[in-house]
């Protein structure tokens, strides 16, 4: 079932075209493409909380399985047989020891997201372990010295892991009873979606990630493994639900209609202070705890709202009266001491220079040309391994991507808002600096017309960006023709978010090989891999996160810092953070400059990566060292 939005007639552009365009995908040898047999497997089940406490072991298995959505039948893949995978409940001060059997179809590994665990647990191959192969086993030991929710999923091909539905949930119980406010019960909810053609999930190749523009849109929602949420409660009974986004690149954006919501809760624990909220937004990674009162019988539907369609995920059916207490003290706000003294303390951090500046960019010579060099190949972790053929690379089994340089065969070069400025060759424009661009190979003219790639409405005489996304204009005999119907997802003031995929077949046709997503270190020049920074336990670091729009693509980007520590947000374009709480995703528009405090607590070597999975496995992270504080 292709989920249709609330109130409007067009679904999510899965429409026939890309089941048409889809086939000849699905014909490629077998041997580059994933199986999609499911025959004999077993089939998926609904997950199931695990209560585990301190010095517990724990098996968890990857398998393949059989998922049934609505009529049709996927192989897909499930840790303990269902999807999302066992709901783990934890003490916070526990350990446990989880061994992994990976019999699934990649090399595995586990990460639990957002745990300041031992550093040769984390899950990152080859960084902190190796990976795990087909029909072998690993043991984790797995600490939670935070209260919160956090997750758990794959660090190996995560595009391809996440999509099958390789998933899971913690939720750490506070060791003090009164962290949170009262409630009734709790259960988790994952928010996710699943990218589905002419009835199988669009294929996935052996060799490395596509659809590395935009990252993978699917067009059936998914919340908790099903395409419709079915639940009880009862009048007057107040329910915790902890909210996870674990979908590849869409955002969530998560309501709860006719029941009232208060947010306690984020990545890793509480908020300084608890807020009424109609609705709550979840970039892929990031988790919210909610708490909602279901105060009158009837339905309270769970939504995903965009800013042109509701998109309907399922109900509780509210009947009868609750023999809950909870709800007497609902209407209390709280305020958490602790991080109103963060607050106060961070006020210095608010105006000094950032100790690091980290810019996202873009660069798409699928649509702006600069042809690639096809001679060399490198890895997008370990720079320093290079290859004259495409391969992977020894120490990751990362795709070898291209090596980003212009084709020496392109003859003429022209500035994007000067067209009468051109060159010979690569250079800078003598009167806006920016960076000549190769010029269409049919002509040494520029074109006469030019259009947004992925707003068509918006053309222009000469090259320049686009008022609504800030993408470069492309010529418009040279740009591709995506279908109508996604006319309809413009129609939105700018957010800096995509909430959709806007530009369909351009998405399908990228890959590593002509779309480039980078981390740039500003003040070394260094980019992804090659980035090396280096903290102290005890630090408290200030990095800027600059989200620039002279890229090909400005698009938004949910950045991730594995568990070196925990940062707070300190300000959004110079705006201050007025509500405080403990992160390891931040959501990073596009044009926006977001200030982060990472609180450095934990020694090891760390990752930190776009949480978009296409992004990440196409290059768009590194990792740095921690030291601790007597070396």
């Amino acid at each position: 079932m292709v989920t249709k939005p609330t109130g409007h007639p067009h679904q999510l552009a899965t429409s026939d075209h890309a089941s048409d365009e889809a086939q000849p995908e699905r014909q490629r040898d077998a041997r580059e493409l994933f199986s999609t047999d499911t025959t004999g497997l077993p089939e998926a089940q609904k997950p199931h909380p695990i209560r585990l406490q301190d010095g517990d072991r724990f098996d968890l298995r990857i398998h393949p399985v059989r998922k049934r959505v609505d009529e049709a039948e996927f192989r897909m893949l499930g840790y303990n047989g269902s999807i999302p995978g066992p709901a783990l409940h934890v003490d916070q001060g526990s350990e446990i020891t989880v061994e992994v059997t990976n019999d699934g179809d990649v090399d595995a590994t586990v990460h639990w997201h957002g745990l300041r665990l031992e550093n040769r647990y984390d899950g990152v191959p080859h960084d902190t372990q190796a990976p795990i192969p087909i029909g072998g086993t690993f043991t984790y030991k797995v600490q939670f010295p935070d209260a919160g929710f956090y997750w758990y999923h794959p660090h190996i091909r995560e595009d391809f892991g996440l999509e099958m539905g390789l998933y899971g949930t913690i939720i750490v119980e506070p060791s003090d009873p009164s962290y949170w406010p009262a409630v009734d019960r709790q259960l988790t909810l994952t928010l996710d979606d699943l990218l589905v053609e002419d009835g199988h999930i669009a294929p996935f190749h052996r060799s490395g990630p596509n659809y590395t523009a935009m990252g993978r849109f699917g067009n059936v929602m998914l919340i908790n493994g099903e395409t419709e949420f079915a639940g009880q409660a009862a009048a007057g009974e107040v329910v915790r639900l902890f909210l996870v986004n674990t979908a590849n690149t869409r955002i969530f954006n998560f309501a709860v209609r006719g029941a009232r919501a208060k947010l306690v809760g984020g990545d890793s624990g509480r908020y300084e202070r608890e807020t009424w909220v109609d609705e709550v937004l979840l970039a892929p990674s990031e988790r919210a705890v909610l708490d909602v009162l279901f105060d009158a019988p009837g339905e309270a539907r769970l939504e995903h709202r965009t800013p042109d369609h509701v998109y309907d995920l399922g109900a509780f059916s509210v009947s009868g009266t609750s023999t809950g207490t909870a709800s007497g003290s609902f209407a209390d706000l709280r305020v958490d001491q602790e991080l109103t003294g963060e607050h106060q303390s961070v006020q210095e951090d608010l105006t000094r220079p950032p100790d690091k500046v980290l810019a996202f960019v873009s660069s798409m010579p699928l649509l702006y040309g600069g042809d690639i060099q096809t001679s060399s190949y490198a890895c997008p972790m370990h720079f320093e391994v290079t290859d004259s053929k495409p391969g992977t690379c020894p120490k990751c089994g990362m795709q070898l991507v291209p090596v980003q340089t212009e084709s020496p065969e392109q003859s003429a070069y022209v500035c994007p808002m000067h067209p009468e400025v051109t060159d010979s060759k690569p250079g800078t424009c003598p009167k806006c600096g920016m960076k000549l661009v190769p010029m269409q190979a049919e002509t040494t003219e520029p074109s006469s017309s030019y259009v947004c790639p992925m707003h068509p409405e918006v053309t222009d005489s000469k090259p320049s960006t686009c008022p609504k996304c800030g993408m470069k204009l492309v010529p418009s005999d040279a740009a591709p023709t995506e279908k109508d119907e996604v006319g309809s997802l413009h129609e939105h003031e700018v957010d800096g978010l995509e909430w959709e995929d806007l530009m369909p077949e351009i998405n399908r046709a990228s890959d590593p090989s002509n779309m480039f997503w980078k981390l740039i270190d500003r003040e070394s020049g260094s980019e992804n891999g090659a980035i090396n920074w280096a903290f102290t336990v005890g630090d408290r670091v200030k990095i800027r996160l600059v989200n620039e729009m002279e890229s090909d693509h400005p698009m938004h980007h949910p950045f991730h810092i594995h568990g070196a520590g925990r940062f707070l947000v300190l300000s959004r374009d110079a705006e201050p953070e007025s509500n405080l709480v403990w992160k390891d995703t931040v959501l990073v528009r596009a044009g926006q400059e977001v200030d982060i405090l990472l609180d450095v607590s934990n020694p090891g070597l760390w990752m930190a990566h776009c949480h978009i999975a296409e992004h990440a496995q196409s290059g768009m992270m590194f990792s740095f060292d921690v030291a601790r504080a007597d070396e």
